[in-house]
């Protein structure tokens, strides 16, 4: 008896809790706030909605580069971009940190369950040591009938022009009377509620990837059917930000390899229109999905011993500064959803301002889950912020893009942002010194007028300046 009460002493704390809190990480990609509970009037996201409802929304978190696989890679493994040294679509963050522990593996360590569903990490880059099980991706198509025929002759007028099939996108957007599950989000919902129905009776990370609102829109019909077109209307700043560096801009190539995108200048506004109504669409027919799963959470009495989390990978600009898709250091590029819920949590139903940092996610999930910090591990647990939304917190958030510049090389742009402000310091070696961008979030929310140069704000962007090279830890809010 003496050595059992040793060998209880001795153990970790996680492993005396029972029962241990569950994780349902959900990952939606190119995400934007465009959903009712950040208080956007026309999107339909009534699932999205209650499960904020359960929980905190975060009304300032920042994703820690503007595209899926850096903001990933930082993500999983709590580490940001300088530190993986993924700042593209492909490299894998093992070749610079072969040893690393990811967030799902960091569980997994623990003896949790960890196990994930379609796009979790970059599509094409998985990672067999996070898994448990190994992961696992719907075999469905991207398209419809009309959109896979559209595709087919496409990929048939590449190979006789000699060009690379590969490259292929078809068409931006489809609404197919198709079935939710005859799409991959759909099936995703599907393979994710079965393995719920396995996992019941253990301790489980179960991540779950949902494709869209992603490019190309493809959601069924009776999404589609939810929004009138007439009702979007094209973005009021459609000019890009005044006195801003002009490499600073997206040329949105992404959007423009789909079939009948203009290769240069702006959409038609019938065609930013389509835009508008596909995303929406996408985000209902995503919001669908998440829905199912979280029914079949309550159906199966786990609710209450899970924490969900459900994150966009980044934003998405639809058409604000004359920009679509992401590849930005503008808010609208770098701030994405963050929704915590968190079994018995005093901030139910609640938002909070304070600035969070994608890379704050894993920390905050061990001590969430009562599971030890893992070393190296860059971002700042915002546990607190469940007790207590409206506390002092972060200094700021940082994000950063990469740039090539014609005729001086490559050159990163980092971006802070602050209460009020979002600086933004390009580094230029060619030139040997830095150009500035200074946004004045309390004057000007949708960054249209760069105000670094003008002599009344030096102050304000050496501040600034030195706060981003202060680093992550200088950040860190202030103990109560």
């Amino acid at each position: 008896m003496k050595k059992l009460l040793l060998l209880a002493f001795l153990l970790p704390a996680w492993t005396q809790e029972a029962p241990r809190l569950n994780v349902l990480f959900i990952a939606v990609d190119d995400l934007r706030p465009s959903l009712g509970c950040y208080g956007d009037p026309l999107v339909r996201s009534p699932n999205l909605d209650k499960l904020a409802s359960r929980g905190l929304a975060f009304n300032r978190a920042y994703c820690q580069q503007a595209v899926c696989s850096p903001s990933r890679s930082s993500l999983l493994t709590g580490r940001r971009p300088d530190t993986t040294k993924v700042w593209d679509l492909v490299t894998h963050f093992r070749a610079a940190l072969p040893d690393i522990v990811t967030l799902p593996q960091h569980f997994k360590n623990h003896g949790y369950h960890a196990q994930g569903f379609s796009k979790i990490f970059h599509g094409g880059y998985d990672d067999a040591p996070s898994w448990s099980a190994p992961h696992a991706t719907p075999k469905k198509p991207g398209f419809g009938p009309e959109g896979q025929a559209r595709l087919k002759e496409l990929v048939e007028e590449a190979k006789k022009a000699g060009r690379d099939p590969k490259a292929v996108r078809g068409l931006p957007w489809e609404a197919p009377d198709v079935a939710d599950d005859d799409l991959a989000d759909g099936a995703t919902a599907g393979m994710a509620i079965q393995a719920l129905e396995t996992l019941k009776d253990k301790p489980f990370f179960l991540a779950v990837g949902f494709l869209r609102p992603h490019l190309p829109f493809v959601a069924p019909k009776k999404y589609w059917d939810l929004y009138k077109e007439e009702s979007f209307k094209p973005a009021s700043n459609p000019n890009p930000p005044q006195d801003a560096p002009k490499y600073a801009a997206t040329t949105w190539g992404e959007l423009r390899a789909y079939d009948g995108i203009p290769k240069t200048g702006p959409l038609t506004d019938a065609q930013a229109r389509k835009m508008l109504h596909g995303y929406h669409a996408s985000i209902s027919y995503m919001d669908a999905q998440v829905g199912r799963v979280l029914d079949a959470l309550d159906r199966l009495g786990m609710r209450e011993k899970t924490v969900v989390i459900l994150w966009g990978d980044h934003g998405w600009q639809l058409g604000e500064h004359g920009y679509w898709c992401k590849h930005t250091n503008y808010e609208v590029a770098a701030r994405a959803p963050l929704i915590l819920s968190v079994p018995g949590q005093a901030s139910a139903g609640k938002r909070t301002d304070a600035l969070v940092e994608f890379v704050d996610i894993f920390p905050s999930l061990a001590e969430i889950c009562g599971l030890p910090r893992s070393n190296g591990v860059e971002g700042t647990s915002f546990k607190p912020l469940l007790d207590d939304p409206s506390r002092p917190w972060k200094k700021g958030a940082i994000s950063q893009y990469p740039r090539g510049i014609p005729g001086q090389g490559r050159c990163m742009g980092y971006s802070i942002r602050t209460d009020r402000w979002r600086l933004v310091e390009w580094a230029i070696p060619a030139k040997g010194f830095a150009e500035y961008e200074l946004y004045d979030h309390q004057a000007d929310p949708g960054e249209n007028v760069n105000l670094a140069g003008k002599p009344e704000h030096a102050a304000t962007v050496k501040e600034l300046v030195g706060l981003l090279r202060s680093g992550w830890k200088g950040l860190a809010p202030k103990e109560k």
